[in-house]
């Protein structure tokens, strides 16, 4: 009798003892980690520099002295640095009429170069991928890109692919999004993603400033990344994917048409950016935030700002809307440690940085990639990411956020944690860093004759400048990651920005990541390498 009462008192607790390893062995496989991922760096002879961006507008018959004023003055004001990098067509003067082989061997000269190193360096096989995602938004092409990249490395035949088109600069989150949803299904998943642009077929020959504008921004470039829900794996992980949010504003006319391909009156296909763009991106990140926040801010910071919002509206109401006018703000740099911000440009960056109240070391790795590879669109993300790595900020436990705009209209963030502490091995920065890096500015003073050698590296045109003696060399110091260099010898006028300086305390001893503009000796830049088509048009 009494072994009958144990086991009928025993039952459920092993009932409720297997729910429970049931529930958590499930919630174990439906984790999303990043195993690792590789940027692409095109080779040397596709950097777009200044001189040729000029060279490209002036052999544009459509264009107009109007219009070449304004592409320069884009160009120069984007904050996009001289060593970003453009689709072969270009530098073979074949914008106007690429062949759809052209954009293949775009995508696939990213294929060869970005998949082959990561599967090598994470000893992961073609053959063990489960799941492959493509977002590719301004091609398509059959069979699909995602077919070519299963055929080029002999994958297994029962992979599940999906090729993402026409979802804009966000699409990377949106592929993440849905690798994802696969793991929360099925377990012990390997996918790969692969997320990029190709611009062969979009480079725009019209006059319409705002169409034309896409050429200023948009470079070359993508990523290929590998993601796991496999336990054995965890050890082995970069990031941990924790929240993801995507909202879409597409059913309002103004915000789906801000961003739109379409033709232009002579029947010219091209990106159109429209005026409402900055107004609708605004609407678009403040419900993004709104939804996001609550998930990743500690409740202490949500209650702050809930009182601070109740306090203010409740005054308002006995003494008047001009009471305490100043609107409370959420500070997320309670529940965040490292921002990878959406290098849609420079005005992007510095509105976002606005928004949510970031440093200049914040903003440092957005400001570096939109300087060092420009806007590559959906992939842009990970490269900030890969500035952060390579500066070696990145520390077991930090909680990384990553928001980005994309056409239609959308707005995507999600955050991430870091696994283990990341040493930037392989990391395309790095390489591009040691490459490139090699002069620091300081607040010591610059002779003219170094101001000379320097000129042309970084353009500064936002840089105001004061009344001078023009007699006299002038050297000042600008705002924190802007130092201005003025020469007045021989009438000329220059300035030159250095973006990358590290704001941390205490490590000047640190190498910087500052570009400097080089010829192909790697020699400081001489009167003859010069950025001789940029002009002052104040």
């Amino acid at each position: 009798m009494d072994f009958v009462f144990t086991t009928i008192f025993c039952l459920p607790l092993v009932f409720l003892l297997c729910l429970l390893i049931n529930i958590f062995e499930k919630r174990r496989h439906q984790n999303c980690y990043i195993l690792d991922y590789q940027l692409y760096k095109p080779s040397d002879n596709r950097k777009l520099s200044t001189e040729l961006s000029g060279d490209i507008i002036r052999r544009n018959e459509n264009l107009g002295l109007n219009e070449y004023k304004f592409l320069l003055k884009a160009i120069v004001g984007s904050g996009i640095g001289e060593e970003t990098y453009a689709p072969k067509m270009v530098f073979e003067g074949n914008e106007e009429n690429p062949s759809h082989q052209d954009a293949i061997m775009e995508m696939e000269e990213f294929f060869e170069d970005s998949i082959g190193k990561l599967f090598q360096r994470t000893g992961i096989r073609p053959d063990t991928i489960d799941v492959l995602v493509v977002n590719v938004s301004m091609l398509t092409c059959m069979p699909s890109l995602s077919g070519r990249i299963v055929n080029r490395y002999k994958m297994r035949e029962d992979i599940k692919t999906y090729n993402l088109s026409g979802m804009g600069c966000s699409a990377s989150l949106i592929s993440i999004n849905l690798v994802q949803s696969v793991f929360k299904s099925k377990k012990n998943q390997v996918a790969l993603v692969i997320t990029s642009e190709c611009l062969t077929p979009n480079w725009y020959t019209g006059n319409d400033r705002s169409m034309i504008l896409s050429n200023c921004l948009f470079r070359t470039g993508g990523c290929a990344m590998i993601l796991t829900n496999k336990p054995s794996l965890v050890h082995k992980s970069m990031f941990k994917l924790k929240v993801l949010v995507r909202t879409h504003h597409g059913s309002k006319d103004e915000a789906y048409g801000c961003c739109f391909q379409t033709e232009d009156a002579q029947g010219r296909v091209g990106f159109h950016l429209g005026k409402s763009l900055p107004k609708t991106a605004t609407r678009a990140f403040i419900e993004n935030l709104k939804e996001i926040a609550p998930q990743i801010l500690p409740m202490r910071e949500l209650f702050r700002f809930a009182t601070l919002s109740f306090a203010r509206k409740t005054l308002q109401n006995i003494f008047g809307k001009s009471f305490y006018a100043t609107r409370p703000m959420i500070n997320f740099k309670t529940g965040v440690d490292h921002f990878c911000l959406h290098t849609g440009g420079k005005a992007v960056i510095d509105a976002v940085a606005q928004s949510l109240s970031l440093s200049q070391f914040d903003i440092e790795p957005a400001r570096m990639t939109l300087h060092r590879f420009g806007n590559t669109s959906a992939s842009s993300l990970w490269y900030v990411l890969g500035y952060m790595e390579a500066k070696k900020r990145l520390k077991k436990g930090d909680r990384l956020f990553m928001i980005s705009f994309g056409a239609g209209f959308k707005c995507n963030s999600c955050l991430w944690e870091v696994v283990r502490d990341l040493e930037g091995v392989g990391n395309t920065f790095v390489l591009v860093i040691s490459n490139d890096v090699h002069h620091c500015l300081s607040n010591d003073a610059i002779s003219d004759q170094q101001c000379s050698a320097l000129d042309g590296s970084f353009i500064n045109h936002n840089a105001a400048q004061p009344d001078r003696d023009e007699t006299q060399p002038s050297i000042r110091t600008a705002a924190p990651m802007c130092y201005n260099i003025t020469s007045t010898k021989r009438g000329n006028r220059r300035s030159l920005a250095c973006l990358a300086t590290d704001h941390r305390p205490n490590t000047h001893s640190e190498p910087r990541a500052t570009d400097v503009g080089r010829g192909n000796t790697g020699d400081p830049v001489s009167s003859t390498h010069r950025t001789g088509v940029i002009w002052h048009f104040w």
